[in-house]
């Protein structure tokens, strides 16, 4: 399958964001693009801004060297496929923003300072943000291990070598999809953000019943949830727009929870403000659908699912056009 960020770098419709803080000669540094932006065309825009935060497949040699871990093994936590599994929103109108650095190297769903001091040898400013449950199961914006708990690094790191990760990667990111936000509240007073992500199928079998998708495609388990709509218990996202989401999912056969166990993360959070004109919802896609996840290449899975998401592509930019938001 192709690698859509490389292919997207090369479309006359992408666009690469830098952000303002970060200088040309700091920019210079950096290897690859921060992210990819890749837009509809100017008669289908819509207040619509899709994100797919945890998909970044670049792993920077400064990392791997300091890694315990192989380039197999380091790659567990990604959220494979799905900026290419989101990708034809842009024929409903929809933005779609997607991080080119693994989530690993830093992770943009994150606060930009939510650090484990555990992780480093210098003493980290009073502004890190140290307690948090995300930074004690280790997974800070800088994470400490991948899926199954491997510990990522032979060595401490340096509070230099997260800032540089910050404020090259994660501020750009933050600083690009705000504004693409702000666009969309400029020309259609109101923005919709939808965060996706991917869950491992372990994580979903105590959620849904047997007969849904997930047990038809084989998968183990007395019950597997195929979709998680996490909107910070209501309070991020209009509830019609998590309804019509539901819904459209329902139809089609798909087992959907609503946040559990995933209520929405840092974007969400962030960025979900209802009384400010902006909608954040989370959707974790079982990467039992479309994925093996032992080779993180994708299943047969993979095509049905694609095409499916494009009718719930198609559902959201109708409902909002009618103004469910």
């Amino acid at each position: 399958m192709s690698d859509a960020l490389t292919m997207a770098s090369r479309r006359p419709d992408s666009v690469m964001m830098n952000a303002p803080t970060a200088t040309p000669a700091a920019m210079a540094e950096l290897t690859e693009a921060p992210f990819v932006v890749h837009r509809p065309g100017a008669t289908t825009r819509s207040p619509l801004v899709f994100a797919s935060p945890h998909s970044g497949r670049h792993y920077p040699p400064d990392m791997m060297a300091a890694s315990l871990l192989d380039s197999a093994a380091i790659r567990l936590s990604e959220d494979a496929y799905v900026d290419e599994l989101i990708l034809g929103a842009t024929a409903h109108g929809a933005a779609v923003i997607a991080a080119a650095y693994a989530r690993a190297y830093i992770d943009v769903n994150r606060e930009p300072y939510e650090l484990d001091a555990t992780m480093f040898e210098d003493e980290l400013p009073d502004f890190a943000r140290g307690r948090s449950a995300r930074v004690a199961a280790g997974l800070g914006s800088i994470a400490r291990i991948v899926a199954e708990g491997q510990e990522i690094y032979a060595r401490k790191l340096t509070f230099a070598e997260a800032r540089r990760r910050i404020e090259l990667v994660h501020q750009p990111y933050h600083d690009a999809l705000a504004a693409l936000l702000a666009q969309a509240r400029a020309a259609f007073g109101v923005a919709v953000l939808i965060d996706w992500h991917s869950m491992p199928a372990a994580a979903a079998r105590t959620y849904g019943q047997s007969g849904d998708l997930g047990a038809r495609a084989g998968m183990s388990g007395a019950g597997v949830c195929d979709l998680v709509l996490g909107d910070r218990f209501g309070t991020a996202c209009a509830p019609a727009i998590t309804t019509l989401v539901e819904r459209e999912l329902e139809a089609m056969g798909y087992r959907v929870a609503r946040n559990a166990p995933y209520a929405g993360g840092y974007t969400t959070e962030f960025y979900g403000k209802p009384a400010a004109r902006t909608h954040a919802l989370q959707i974790e896609i079982n990467r039992g659908l479309y994925l093996d996840e032992a080779s993180l290449e994708p299943r047969e899975g993979y095509t049905r699912l694609k095409r499916d998401l494009e009718r719930v592509f198609a559902a959201l930019a109708e409902g909002v056009a009618r103004g469910v938001a």
